[in-house]
């Protein structure tokens, strides 16, 4: 085996990565009535839109299946070897099939193309051949050809399947945005993980409530406001007023504060020493948000109330570390 030194490996990458940027680059050129076509046509979809592709073209043929699923538009993958075999009963009338080739010519999908016409299947083909058997036979061609692979013997593809790859990102987002998809949307697509939480997780499903809110009257002592605060293991209290409304928030850095002035904590009152205009969150905001607001302000509880005013809650940040929003 030859040898190779650090800076040949580097030189390498930097040249795969220019390869690739160009081939990407090119493909704005392309974007016009015939990718406008593609989307009108599988907009109209009623059924499912099927991704297919042979080798390299199948795995990028899976994530943009996978991509059109989670914004919006459903679809699954179909093993074109497979579909010969049996798995041609996965697709109806009702669907519309997106095939991806770069010769254009590739036996296994090519096989399919006349069964999809007996069914009168709409057809988009991804390839770098618009004169190709499978461009030709296409209802729409989207061309994502590259004049070189980024591999040095111009064979392992590299750069054709990654303008392939982006061009099925540029459908499914310009799907997304004709289909007005939003993030409630998208969270019901994703609700499992990190981005499920943040996007369906509410103040209301994390904060505590009834007797778990650390809570005491403005009349009563420092020294029993403290039993309050131990018991609830928050780090804090809220103050009400004789009507139950919500008067201000004692936290450890007013206890820290009255310590520091030799504050009789048997004699004083829990409404002289509390701060007033404690930041508030309303239960139906995204848990999300209420993170947001305590990283902004440098806290680490809000009070929650609801519209009108009426205090419902208490939400902490290990809460919300708990729940995983992070």
């Amino acid at each position: 085996m030859p040898e190779q030194s650090s800076i040949s490996y580097t030189q390498s990458a930097q040249r795969t990565i220019r390869m690739e940027a160009a081939a990407v680059a090119a493909l704005e050129a392309r974007i016009g009535p015939e990718f406008s076509s593609a989307c009108e046509l599988l907009l109209q979809v009623r059924g499912r839109i099927i991704v297919t592709g042979m080798g390299k073209s199948g795995h990028i043929a899976r994530k943009i299946a996978a991509t059109l699923a989670s914004t919006g538009s459903p679809a699954f993958f179909v093993h074109p070897g497979e579909a010969s075999h049996g798995d041609m009963g996965m697709i109806t009338a009702e669907d519309a099939v997106i095939a991806l080739s770069n010769s254009g010519a590739v036996a296994e999908v090519m096989t399919l193309v006349p069964l999809l016409k007996r069914l009168g299947i709409p057809l988009v083909s991804m390839t770098g051949n618009p004169q190709s058997p499978l461009g030709k036979s296409s209802d729409v061609h989207l061309d994502t050809g590259v004049d070189t692979e980024a591999c040095p013997l111009d064979l392992a593809p590299t750069s054709s399947t990654t303008t392939a790859l982006v061009m099925g990102d540029a459908l499914a987002i310009a799907l997304l945005e004709a289909r007005g998809f939003t993030a409630d949307d998208f969270a019901f697509s994703h609700p499992g993980g990190t981005l499920g939480r943040q996007l369906l997780l509410k103040v209301q499903d994390v904060m505590k409530t009834g007797d778990d809110i650390p809570m005491v009257t403005e009349e009563i002592k420092l020294s029993e406001a403290l039993l309050e605060i131990s018991n609830k293991r928050m780090g804090m209290t809220t103050v009400v007023n004789k009507n139950g409304t919500l008067a201000g928030i004692f936290t450890d850095g007013d206890l820290r504060r009255a310590l520091d002035t030799r504050t009789d904590i048997n004699e004083t009152s829990i409404g002289q020493l509390m701060s007033k205009g404690a930041k508030t969150i309303e239960a139906d905001m995204l848990a999300a948000a209420a993170m947001h607001i305590m990283e902004e302000n440098e806290i680490s509880s809000l009070v929650v109330l609801d519209k009108d005013g009426t205090l419902t809650g208490v939400l902490h940040l290990k809460d919300l570390l708990h729940a995983g929003i992070a």
